[in-house]
């Protein structure tokens, strides 16, 4: 999809709420950061406007409770809600709670999300191994052919529909000092489809054969995107070709030592824990008799390491999931297990909250590992008002690799493709399908056309810079910049995302 992004930010509000009485002098902590006390409010509206996804308005706000203060920079309670959507039936509905205070010495976290998705995106199995050609979705044409296009698909060709809602509740408590213990049960429930063409195209832009052929805004239904081939070929099975609700559970072991949790200028986090998830399907009946009840490992492993004061921090972050029983249908592979949600999405691996400036789940297989380091610096602290507010830097390196590749029968792959373009050129004749494109057109081949095993593991790599401005040390709007280092992984030559808080 060819994508225009113009995301506006109208104004970052400040409305502080006092519990108490105007204090004649203010509190410092140990670091000399004034502490703050009672409720503290911040807004975030904004207005984006993306050629796929349409004009998008919505708000969000974090509201925390710091009570008297003698925990700051740590809140008592966390509020954080968001609503947005836009004309093409995008949306992020999100309504999150986090505590330590609620249940004496536990932490609790809930979170309940709706997410519509009108264009997931979908680069096929096991990373490098399928062939990512920006001409198919990136509409241009060849100045020296007279309008002819080239290898122009559809806006649509790597993307699916996926509507995701989720509820999750996460609780831990204290084994001993820094060591604690972790349970979770929750809900994850997709209904996935191909794109509606219908829909996004819209009624300005009905795709017309005679008219339309070299139009960009209007896109021709009978060009099957790449889940539907992949749905086709039989790489993805019916069962779980449209999705089904996935009720978890999950509990681990965490090890945490930082200073604090939105920010940490020293210290180590670590966890390790497992997520079985059960599986039910309303047009398939249970998922399970299909062997999609699973279990999967996750490892993770963060450091920061002070470098001067509290100004500087280098961190990183080294992190594993793995299939270890049953079968993990394959929209829930992009899904990244976490013990606590904090994001409206984690997505693994690519894109925002997992590889910046990698294309968004472009590594999708049974397993993955990954790496991210930063070096965090604040540049400037200042106060308006009572807020205190910070802007830092944090130049960035992110990596990740496949540990549990797809096993795909290339024979029967091969078979389906054969049948597929002998049954499509049939159709094409009378302008109702479209012919595939040459297997080496969708998976890296070797020079026998076998499918090439050995771009499976290479690491999909990426660098960056952030930009973070932060009020009270724990509302963080983050604006990254991100370029990959492999053009099969974003043929862009960088990315921007703006989002909440850092990455990890």
């Amino acid at each position: 999809m060819k994508k225009y992004i113009l995301l506006t930010l109208i104004a970052l509000l400040t409305l502080p709420m006092q519990a108490a009485k105007k204090q004649k002098a203010q509190q410092v902590d140990s670091l000399g950061r004034k502490i703050k006390t009672g409720w503290n409010f911040g807004v975030l509206p904004s207005v984006a406007f993306d050629a796929d996804l349409g004009f998008q308005g919505g708000a969000l706000t974090n509201i925390y409770y710091y009570g008297d203060g003698s925990q700051y920079p740590e809140y008592i309670h966390s509020i954080y809600a968001e609503a947005a959507y836009t004309t093409k039936n995008y949306g992020i509905f999100r309504v999150n709670y986090d505590s330590k205070y609620l249940i004496p010495k536990h932490r609790l976290t809930l979170d309940a999300t709706y997410q519509p998705d009108a264009m997931c995106d979908f680069y096929g199995f096991n990373g490098y191994q399928s062939i990512y050609n920006q001409d198919f979705h990136k509409w241009k044409k060849d100045p020296e052919k007279m309008g002819v296009l080239t290898d122009y698909q559809s806006r649509a060709f790597y993307k699916y529909k996926r509507d995701l809602f989720r509820f999750a509740a996460d609780i831990e408590g204290t084994i001993w000092q820094n060591i604690k213990w972790n349970a979770g049960v929750g809900v994850l429930g997709y209904m996935i489809d191909e794109c509606d063409i219908d829909m996004l195209n819209g009624k300005k832009n009905v795709y017309d054969p005679d008219t339309d052929r070299y139009a960009q805004k209007a896109m021709n239904k009978n060009v099957e995107g790449l889940y539907e081939k992949y749905v086709k070929w039989g790489i993805i099975d019916e069962n779980e070709a449209k999705g089904g609700w996935h009720p978890y559970l999950r509990a681990g072991l965490t090890y945490d030592s930082r200073d604090q949790r939105t920010c940490p200028t020293r210290g180590i986090y670590a966890d390790a824990f497992f997520t079985y998830t059960a599986a039910f399907n309303a047009k398939y009946g249970m998922q399970a008799n299909a062997g999609y009840n699973h279990l999967q490992f996750n490892f993770n492993f963060r450091h920061y390491v002070p470098v001067y004061k509290d100004r500087v921090t280098f961190a990183y972050r080294i992190g594993t999931q793995n299939n270890i029983a049953g079968k993990s249908p394959f929209y829930m592979n992009t899904y990244l297990n976490t013990l606590f949600i904090q994001r409206v999405m984690y997505e693994g691996l690519g894109g925002a909250n997992s590889l910046r400036g990698i294309m968004r789940n472009r590594i999708l297989a049974n397993g993955f590992a990954y790496a991210n380091v930063e070096l965090r610096a604040k540049v400037a602290k200042f106060d308006i008002g009572r807020q205190h507010f910070y802007i830092g830097l944090a130049p960035f390196f992110d990596l990740g690799v496949i540990t549990q590749p797809y096993k795909l029968d290339e024979a029967a792959i091969k078979v389906a493709y054969a049948k597929d373009v002998v049954e499509s050129t049939a159709l094409a004749l009378v302008g109702k399908a479209v012919v595939p494109r040459p297997l080496g057109d969708y998976f890296a081949l070797d020079e026998n056309n076998n499918f090439d095993q050995s771009h499976i593991y290479m690491p999909h790599m990426a660098a960056g810079v952030g930009l973070k401005v932060a009020m009270n040390e724990n509302f963080v709007l983050s604006v990254d910049w991100a370029m990959a280092l492999n053009k099969q992984d974003n043929a862009k030559w960088a990315n921007f995302y703006i989002k909440m808080g850092y990455l990890f």
